[in-house]
């Protein structure tokens, strides 16, 4: 079986593989500090729980935006399964597309893998929305290659900004208002209605640059934590595929496997 992890600046998600089947999947805090033993006490109680041995374990392959994190995955995966990692972008798992930008190596690993798997998964041109400590808008042509995109912050990093910088705004949650009135009564609904709606505002206006700019039909895949949230208030999205990234790193795994 694969396990696959994907290493994002807010969490490490683990999901094991069955052919292109998620069998399990868990989630961690990003903690470059967290050593392979500390990984490994936690990982291997889940796998016990969902009757999986370590055993059953003989490929991994990483993805990571967080470098320091690297090395001590690289400890977890030698150490306790006596497998050694393929890393996306790295070696036999080289992502095997056009990255066409100035500079292709600051290309982060999440973002290529997206493209990967976006590319494989849906035809013609695309535009792929990722929800994660940042929000990336990344056009990719009906070729495969990757042709630049926009990094926005999260809509967490937005509204921590709000509420960090200013001495009396509460801390809330995000949430979608309660109604679809745009003129708050008191001060947490004023705050909710600024970042959401304004989220929702940001996204749809860039997208539709996207469009315009790219000049050929492209449809708009959504993923991350927040993609099913935002999907219910907007109608920008023609798919939306919370495994996106994880399906990727199957991909580059299975091709890495067979060159």
């Amino acid at each position: 079986m694969l396990l696959a992890i994907d290493v994002g600046n807010t969490n490490v998600v683990f999901a094991l593989f069955e052919g292109r089947e998620i069998k399990a999947r868990w989630r961690i805090a990003t903690d470059p500090r967290r050593t392979g033993d500390e990984y490994a006490v936690w990982l291997m109680q889940l796998l016990d729980i969902e009757g999986f041995g370590r055993e059953a374990v003989d490929r991994i392959i990483i993805a990571t935006v967080v470098p320091r994190a690297l090395h001590n995955l690289r400890v977890l995966c030698e150490k306790y399964f006596k497998v050694d990692a393929l890393v996306a972008g790295e070696g036999a798992a080289q992502y095997g597309l056009s990255i066409d930008v100035d500079q292709p190596s600051s290309l982060g690993a999440d973002r290529a893998v997206n493209t990967i798997a976006a590319h494989a998964k849906y035809a013609g041109d695309l535009i792929v929305v990722d929800f994660g400590t940042a929000t990336t808008f990344d056009a990719v042509d009906f070729n495969g290659a990757y042709k630049g995109g926009i990094i926005a912050p999260g809509i967490n990093l937005s509204l921590d900004a709000l509420v960090g910088n200013t001495a009396k705004l509460p801390r809330i949650a995000i949430a979608a208002p309660r109604d679809s009135s745009v003129i708050g009564r008191n001060t947490e609904d004023q705050m909710l209605i600024g970042v959401f709606w304004g989220y929702v505002a940001m996204m749809e206006g860039l997208i539709a640059r996207m469009r315009a700019e790219i000049g050929r039909p492209a449809k708009v895949v959504a993923t991350g934590g927040l993609a099913v949230l935002f999907d219910a208030h907007t109608a920008i999205f023609d798919e939306v595929d919370p495994d996106l990234t994880l399906d990727g790193l199957a991909l580059l795994a299975e091709r890495a496997s067979t060159a």
